[in-house]
């Protein structure tokens, strides 16, 4: 069974990396970017959902574990099958792509803008995956909302095209880890763990709050009004 999840953790993995570094490298703008990390992780999250629970992130599995929804061997299981897929999909593009074309498009690693310092970068990705982090937990977890795989990836559109030319907006870690491995460069790499584990971390949070607050009932509309 296990075995199983964590198959389905390293396929959607590999689909986000191994999508969003080619939309990169075919040199698509940046709404082109966001969409296909947004489909790739709406897709994938709605066909492997059912198995593992369609993490594909590990700063997603820790927020899952700091609420108590998953265990803490499982988080980091899933971590690893994770960043193993983050991995191979970076390789697969270099072997259809490239060396040198990819590294024409920065091997589609995130990194801070131009201008852009590790600490404001930090900033970014810590609000990007909180935005992500909570959405998943109140809509995907919470509500169990049957469009959630579509919000969810809808989400990580939004971040993108707010947080994409600051910081790249990974969100996620296996995400940055495995193009890292193509491009030999890791000059950045603390930014892309800590602010998404800590971003993941301040959703656990607020989510756990809000759910202590009582539910506002919608209130039926009065007969002759409009609804």
């Amino acid at each position: 069974m296990i075995l199983g999840k964590m198959l389905a953790e390293l396929i959607g993995t590999f689909t986000l990396v191994f999508v969003g570094m080619f939309a990169i490298a075919n040199g698509a703008d940046l709404l082109g970017v966001a969409f296909a990390h947004g489909l790739a992780i709406a897709v994938m999250a709605t066909a492997l959902g059912t198995v593992s629970g369609g993490q594909f992130n590990p700063a997603v599995s820790l927020g899952l574990s700091l609420i108590g929804k998953q265990t803490w061997g499982d988080t980091l299981r899933f971590a690893l099958a994770q960043l193993v897929g983050g991995a191979l999909g970076a390789f697969a593009v270099l072997g259809l792509k490239g060396q040198a074309a990819l590294a024409q498009a920065g091997f589609g690693q995130p990194n801070p803008g131009l201008g852009v310092s590790a600490m404001t970068a930090l900033g970014m990705e810590t609000l990007l995956t909180f935005f992500l982090v909570l959405v998943i937990l109140k809509v995907a977890v919470r509500q169990g909302h049957a469009l959630g795989g579509l919000i969810v990836g809808l989400t990580i559109v939004m971040d993108i095209l707010a947080g994409g030319p600051i910081s790249g907006a990974a969100m996620n870690p296996a995400r940055v880890f495995g193009p890292a491995l193509v491009s030999g460069d890791w000059t950045s790499q603390w930014v892309y763990w800590v602010g998404p584990l800590l971003g993941a971390g301040l959703a656990a949070a607020t989510a756990r709050t809000l759910w202590r607050l009582p539910t506002q009932p919608v209130a039926p509309a009065a007969e002759g009004q409009p609804a």
